[in-house]
């Protein structure tokens, strides 16, 4: 069972391609305010950053292919070599500080004493080692950590997420000493938006203002899931080659992604200019491998923290995100909860019904509840059936067409107007349908149940207009230049589907397809049973007619004998006597050989073919036009070829040809019409072809439809027009077994018309076998041949089905 859901809608906002193919990772450069080298796999220098030599106090390419000892020293050297056997791929570790060697030309003197950590990384099978400038004195480790216990503390009283993102951006701001930290999370579409912030005197607020989701393209999202930390300690930086620009061991630049003092992009520089940051860092919110916000710090000046400090706050990004997600988790667990117990109180009702869409329209509360939705329509054997507030019934049908192509069991979005533009707003409603969930039960005879939620129009405080570039740039690679709050107006949207959501709408699916399942088991037992019945009851009809035609025939030949014979002795009143004794006789034979047809419909089986309609029709009134017949106005249009047994669509039109004459006899201008609809009707009738025979007769009332396709049903008198009252039952019968269907229109004394629908193509059924001997009988007892009471017992005249039935 394929339980795979699919959200169609608008696509989230993105940076212009080029921006978001932009090599990041592999920038071929740092930043200038650390050192940077790249080990072979035999522990020697592969390459370094053109800037080494400051550290080292020789030249970029006498290092190369040298012991990292000259590179960085003998200590940091060693503990490298002692490290290297145990790092891990992905692992970064903090090995210590080392003093400036002597041999240094550093650009900024060291007068303070300062000490460099050494910091060393393994990432696509190469080891990197970093020195950057460590924090000395007494703002050491030991001050730190006292601030990431006090951040755990904190956590443990607040429940709240907002009230978690202040004291991080607190915290974090405190260690740092930016003057600026926002904390903000992404929506469904990537889009950012400001829930806490620190600020000092000075710097502008950003609190609730969103920021689009090109600002971040999709591989920074993947560096910013992959490195939960970022700096950039000077916006004017002038970025330091790596040399040389490829890796020996790879042939390829060198992949940075978890380097610290990797250069960034351009555009990100410009981008931070504009918004009137010199310096930045940000950290990650990961909440189930998943990006689900960002700690961003801003200063106004160059800043560069410690990487012990930056150690801290990575730290208390990861607590954040761990409480995120068990608030996240024990909410979303709750919500899903209550739905199932809504969805199980809905389904238990479901259960102990006889008809599922009636139990689920009943019980509009439940049925809404649980995907919190203004309203859902069931789709069932080509009826939709609303509960609560829904799009119009052809938009339903629309919509249904739609979701065939689909090839996902859940469809859900939250744009509908996107991806179906006639869900918008329309007539009768103050806004439109924006959003919709639909769950398949059989895509074949297109069932579904869908919900649906109206238009929420939000009102959203971007920071700056996130669709102005700056004009100084290449356009596919400019950022934006303005951060002034623009405020925007969304349309066509709803709420966003909840994952819970989702979810509980495919167990309601699964449950459903299990009702329906035991309902078929059901009538499948109960088909079955009616089978033996209907076989026993034909088996009975079969007998009853076969033995009653010898003694009606005896009646029959014996009464007309006496008329015959004696006729002339006897008193009028006997005479009338003789004749009544002979026509019941007739009829009663009559009667007799349509019961025994009508048994043998279920018998006889389909010889199929191609079937020229028009000749079929053509010869039927072909024979009638003598008699009565010649007086009537006969107007038969194109018919088309069918498929189906030719002997049975003749009993069919001929039933329907002659009734229509038989009703029409008494008008002065009698009509018959016989043709083709050219436009099938929708829905369950599509691939149909739907002929009709219609007349100016007398027509009959539609208060008694149901009883028109009963057997021994008559609408009209035996005395008014003859007939057995089996002949459309007859119709009925062989229409469906067809495939097909048979209804009538008509009014009191205005006519009548009889529609039969054919499909195009027969799927005939395991018992439609080869006919056998007595099965080929039957057939043609059922479909052109009886005995009259008047024949021999071997006799075979022609089927004149009579009366309207």
């Amino acid at each position: 069972m394929n339980q795979t859901s699919v959200n169609v809608g608008v696509e989230p906002l993105t940076r212009d391609t080029a921006c978001a193919k932009e090599p990041i990772h592999i920038p071929g450069g740092i930043q200038p305010h650390g050192y940077l080298v790249s080990l072979t796999c035999a522990g020697t220098v592969a390459q370094v950053s053109a800037n080494l030599p400051e550290w080292s106090g020789m030249p970029a390419e006498a290092l190369l292919g040298g012991p990292l000892l000259m590179a960085i020293g003998a200590t940091a050297a060693h503990w490298v070599a002692a490290c290297t056997g145990q790092l891990r791929e992905g692992e970064t570790r903090l090995l210590g500080t080392v003093p400036v060697p002597a041999s240094a030309r550093l650009p900024v003197p060291d007068a303070d004493g300062s000490i460099w950590s050494v910091i060393m990384h393994r990432h696509a099978g190469i080891v990197i080692v970093e020195l950057e400038r460590a924090r000395g004195g007494d703002d050491g480790l030991e001050t730190i950590y006292p601030t990431v216990r006090a951040f755990l503390h904190d956590v443990q009283r607040t429940p709240s997420i907002v009230e978690l993102g202040r004291l991080a951006a607190a915290r974090i701001a405190g260690v740092t000493g930016f003057g600026r930290t926002l904390v903000y999370r992404f929506d469904h579409d990537g889009h950012g938006q400001v829930f806490a912030e620190f600020l000092e005197d000075g710097y502008a607020s950003y609190l609730g203002q969103r920021f689009p989701a090109s600002d971040i393209p999709a591989q920074a999202r993947d560096l910013y899931r992959r490195n939960r930390i970022r700096l950039i300690a000077d916006v004017d930086y002038a970025a330091v080659p790596l040399v040389p620009v490829h890796h020996p061991q790879t042939g390829a630049p060198t992949d940075l992604t978890l380097s610290s003092l990797r250069s960034v992009s351009p555009i990100h520089l410009q981008y931070m200019r504009n918004m009137g940051t010199a310096a930045s860092m940000s950290m990650s919110i990961i909440v189930g491998d998943r990006l689900w916000g960002l700690i961003s710090c801003h200063h106004a000046n160059p800043r560069t923290p410690a990487f012990d400090a930056r150690t801290a706050c990575e730290q208390v990004a990861q607590i954040l995100s761990l409480q995120i997600e068990a608030s996240e988790a024990q909410s979303e667990a709750t919500y899903r909860l209550d739905l199932r117990r809504t969805l199980g109180a809905l389904l238990a009702r479901m259960a102990n019904t006889e008809n599922f869409v009636d139990a689920l329209a009943s019980d509009a509360a439940d049925l809404l509840g649980f995907t919190a939705s203004a309203g859902a329509a069931i789709v069932f054997e080509g009826r939709i059936t609303a509960v609560g507030s829904v799009p119009a019934e052809d938009e339903v049908w629309r919509l249904v067409d739609w979701l065939g192509a689909k090839a996902q069991d859940v469809v859900h979005s939250d744009a509908a107007p996107a991806c179906c533009p006639w869900l918008g707003a329309h007539a009768g409603h103050a806004a439109g349908y924006a959003g919709f969930l639909a769950v398949s039960i059989s895509k074949t005879f297109r069932n579904y149940v869908i919900w649906f939620r109206p238009e929420v129009i939000q009102t959203i405080e971007w920071a700056g207009d996130p669709r102005t570039k700056l004009a100084s740039l290449a356009d596919s690679l400019s950022p934006r230049e303005s951060f002034d709050t623009w405020t925007d107006t969304v349309r066509d949207r709803s709420l966003p589907w909840r994952a819970a959501e989702v979810e509980i709408a495919r167990e309601f699916r699964t449950a459903l397809l299990g009702i329906v399942l035991r309902r078929a088991e059901e009538l499948a037992q109960l088909t079955m049973a009616l089978g033996r019945a209907n076989r026993e009851l034909e088996d009975f009809s079969y007998t009853v007619s076969h033995d009653l035609r010898a003694p009606l025939r005896h009646i029959h030949s014996f009464a007309s004998l006496l008329q015959e014979t004696d006729g002339e002795t006897l008193s009028a009143r006997s005479r009338d006597y003789v004749r009544r004794i002979v026509e019941s006789a007739d009829f009663g034979g009559r009667l007799v050989d349509d019961l025994l047809a009508f048994a043998q419909l279920g018998r006889a089986a389909l010889a199929v073919s191609a079937v020229d309609m028009n000749a079929l029709v053509r010869s039927i009134v072909q024979g009638e036009m003598t008699g009565q017949g010649a007086a009537v106005d006969w107007r038969v249009g194109a018919l088309p070829t069918v498929h189906g047994d030719p002997a049975f669509l003749r009993m069919v039109m001929q039933n329907l040809i002659e009734n229509a004459l038989k009703f029409s006899a008494k008008r002065s201008a009698p009509c018959i019409e016989i043709g083709c609809l050219q436009e099938p009707e929708p829905g369950p009738g599509a691939g149909h072809h739907v002929l009709f025979v219609k007349d100016n007769g007398v027509g009959f009332d539609m208060r008694y439809i149901d009883k028109l396709f009963r057997v021994f049903q008559r609408l009209h008198g035996q005395e008014e027009f003859a007939g057995t009252g089996i002949g459309l039952a007859n119709v009925k019968r062989i229409v469906e077994r067809h495939g097909g269907q048979v209804r009538a229109e008509s009014q009191p004394d205005r006519g009548a018309t009889f529609f039969v629908s054919l499909p195009d193509e027969i799927s005939l059924q395991g018992s439609e076998q080869p006919e056998a001997p007595a099965a080929a009988l039957a057939r043609l007892v059922a479909t052109g041949t009886r005995t009259p009471a008047t024949a021999t017992a071997t006799g075979l005249a022609k089927i004149v089905p009579r009366g309207r039935h």
